[in-house]
């Protein structure tokens, strides 16, 4: 069984200017233990939208690569974004799901995953020019240059095993991700 924090630390490895979106909980948490960085924008909240903000971003900038790191929970709960970012063509967007069939923020509660919904096959029945699982090591770093590289949108679920590991949290101000997240894109300070 591959780890979470195996995976994203390869995802982020010699990241450049890859622009981030780190989904709700356990992507969060591991994109912050694979180091905290300012081109990384964790979410606190909002289950369900990190595909949704990461095709935003990855319109708004398409000379930059966005990935969206995110769970089965949250991407069963955005299911209707894949069918939007299949649409929308975005070719520098790409989307990492870590699935352990678990909803780690409730109690890890089995996801739909658990019981045979296959996310990949929804991305690519939406229109996603990659779609896949990855369920074996030998696999990850194709997958991670996929990711990384192919024209887009890319999809790319990680079978994982289910494990509470010790937190690693981003930081938690909102307003302060925004601009910290802003001064780095951008070069710009905060709105007065």
């Amino acid at each position: 069984m591959m780890h979470r924090r195996d995976i994203v630390p390869r995802l982020l490895a010699d990241r450049g200017d890859l622009l981030v979106v780190a989904g709700l909980g356990a992507p969060a948490w591991d994109c912050t233990a694979a180091g905290d960085h300012p081109l990384t924008f964790p979410l606190w909240g909002g289950m369900g939208l990190a595909a949704m903000i990461g095709l935003g971003l990855a319109k708004a900038q398409p000379a930059r690569r966005v990935l969206v790191v995110t769970g089965d929970g949250e991407m069963l709960m955005g299911m209707g974004a894949l069918a939007t970012i299949a649409a929308a063509g975005a070719p520098n967007l790409a989307v990492a799901v870590l699935d352990n069939e678990r909803y780690g923020e409730t109690g890890n509660q089995e996801t739909h995953t658990a019981r045979g919904v296959d996310l990949a096959a929804v991305a690519a029945g939406c229109g996603f020019r990659i779609a896949r699982t990855v369920s074996e090591e030998a696999a990850v770093a194709a997958a991670v240059h996929d990711l990384r590289e192919a024209p887009g949108p890319v999809f790319v679920v990680f079978k994982v095993a289910a494990e509470n590991l010790p937190l690693v949290l981003p930081p938690r101000e909102g307003v302060h991700l925004k601009q910290r997240f802003r001064t780095a894109l951008l070069g710009t300070g905060p709105d007065v």
